[in-house]
């Protein structure tokens, strides 16, 4: 199976511009936690994310309000997708590897065609746990959820 067949295609997204306060609102309202943020020049290119965490982490560490925040000052510039292309254990190895528990779905341009999530990959798994051939296991999940939660090897050093 591919990842266009799994992915949510009507994802929202929001620009570097747009405060923190609208984001929030936006996750509030579609019950997501992470947000494709795309170039403010009409292409839906996705530059960057932002998570319900980010937004968190932004507001405690300048000490203002969500309104006067921007999307630029709290996203992750690091970005990481796949392609709808992709089958869902490339999906799974790339989250895995990139520690992310989501992914933008992107065409050849870099614009947004949709967003792809270890839940998505979870749902698949369980409705797939009956059948002789599998594309993505339970134990799967389990082991890209164990892979992104671990302790960065950095951190351990450092202890």
């Amino acid at each position: 199976m591919l990842v266009e067949n799994l992915m949510t295609r009507k994802s929202h997204s929001c620009q570097p511009g747009d405060s923190l306060a609208s984001v929030a609102q936006l996750m509030w309202e579609h019950d997501c936690g992470c947000i494709p943020v795309c170039s403010d020049n009409g292409a839906r290119r996705v530059i960057g994310v932002i998570t319900d965490r980010d937004i968190c982490m932004d507001a405690l560490f300048q000490g203002k309000a969500l309104q006067e925040l921007r999307v630029s000052e709290a996203m992750s510039k690091s970005l990481t997708t796949c392609r709808p292309s992709d089958s869902l254990a490339q999906a799974e190895r790339i989250m895995r590897e990139a520690r992310v528990r989501r992914l933008p779905v992107v065409n050849g341009d870099g614009a947004l065609l949709g967003m792809v999530s270890l839940a998505d990959l979870a749902r698949e798994a369980v409705r797939e746990h009956a059948l002789p051939r599998k594309e993505v296991t339970e134990t799967d999940v389990g082991n890209t959820l164990a892979s992104i939660c671990a302790v960065p090897r950095h951190s351990l050093a450092a202890a």
